[in-house]
């Protein structure tokens, strides 16, 4: 397999030597070690510091979709109401998972280079009157980031639970699940904090855990084994003790860094990355650089070039990047700069190849 010099894709992004190495270690059984529980509580306090949250944190094995997944059939039944505020393909994706599970899903839509309006939020909220209300905070397939504090709001005046996707932005911007009123906050470990696809977070409300409970969904995704099984020392399954190991290491890695230092970094470096894409006449997706994520950049494919032709052209020079999705597949290409690829050497790396690239052209490239 061939491994790439500069690896700029959305997720999931390079993994620290530091982590790698948490992964060589043989461990015991979760179930049985003290030094387990001793570690799981530590990560659990962790990510309580970096989402600003005194909430209960249940960290799953399997990747980030497990958290998504879950923590929706954990909540809704058949014919719940939710309501999916969506600005790109997690968004609306969302809301289709929710008709999966039989909920009566209404959706308030907004164009994939858009964020949400509060405004349009609130009127559909009022009239619905949803079970859960459903968003993402950064929409990796087309670079945007949404405001999420008002709509916390509004779900309290509509008295619907908070479901929000951080996957793509915890540890790289600020997200504030108590100060936003977030009720279930999901996170993946290959985005920001540079783990492998290996683990998924869910930080629960007690708002949350009540709904969970009146539901009682049973599966191997379900939340509600997760509100004893630390305190009981009974877990649902067999816990990846590797993983576990190596998201201390991350977690320290971020909170020595300082949180602000690091949504200072990916700010710096988002900029510098979306200031050479228009340096080379590359158009920004979306245009409005004020709602461009700090951890994911997404660009047009340029005139004369298609996504395939450009993606070759810069593998062969060793950098990867990422295509996109739904209507944007094929127009849009994203460049991860997240985590441990939130580095300026690396994309100013990176950019320099791109021009390159470009500046040969598809015959050259």
């Amino acid at each position: 397999m061939q491994r790439y010099d500069i690896p700029l894709v959305p997720g999931p992004v390079s993994v620290p030597e530091a982590v790698r190495a948490a992964y060589q270690v043989d461990y015991g059984s979760a179930d049985l070690e003290d030094e387990f529980f001793e570690l799981y509580r530590a990560c659990e306090e962790g990510l309580r510091q970096i989402l600003a949250t005194g909430n209960q944190i249940a960290i799953l094995s399997g990747e980030g979709m497990l958290a998504l997944w879950g923590a929706l059939k954990s909540v809704v039944r058949p014919g719940d109401r939710v309501l999916a505020v969506a600005t790109g393909v997690f968004g609306y994706g969302i809301g289709d998972m929710a008709r999966q599970i039989g909920a009566e899903v209404e959706t308030v839509g907004f164009g994939y280079d858009d964020v949400a309006d509060p405004d349009q939020v609130r009127e559909a909220a009022r009239r619905f009157r949803p079970r859960l209300i459903t968003a993402v905070h950064c929409e990796t397939p087309s670079g945007t980031l949404n405001p999420l504090a008002e709509i916390g709001q509004i779900c309290r005046e509509v008295d619907a639970l908070f479901y929000v996707d951080f996957v793509a932005s915890a540890g790289g911007t600020p997200v504030w699940v108590d100060e936003w009123q977030i009720d279930l906050g999901l996170l993946g470990s290959q985005k920001v904090l540079s783990l492998m696809p290996d683990l998924a977070m869910v930080s629960v409300s007690e708002r949350a855990w009540a709904a969970i409970e009146e539901v009682g969904y049973a599966g191997y995704d379900a939340l509600q084994p997760w509100r004893r099984a630390v305190a009981e020392r009974y877990l649902p399954y067999t816990h990846n003790w590797h993983a576990l190991a190596g998201l201390r290491v991350a977690i320290d890695s971020l909170l020595n860094e300082g949180l602000e230092a690091a949504f200072e970094r990916h700010a710096t470096v988002a900029a510098v990355c979306r200031r050479r894409l228009q340096e080379m006449g590359v158009a920004l997706w979306p245009r409005r650089e004020s709602i461009c994520a700090p951890t994911v950049t997404a660009a047009r494919v340029p005139e004369g070039w298609s996504w395939p032709e450009l993606d070759q052209a810069l593998r062969r020079r060793g950098m990867a990047v990422g295509g996109s999705y739904g209507p944007l597949a094929g127009q849009v290409f994203r460049i991860g700069h997240m985590g441990s690829q939130a580095d300026m050497a690396l994309v100013e790396r990176g950019m320099d190849v791109l021009a390159e690239v470009l500046a040969a052209g598809p015959a050259g490239g």
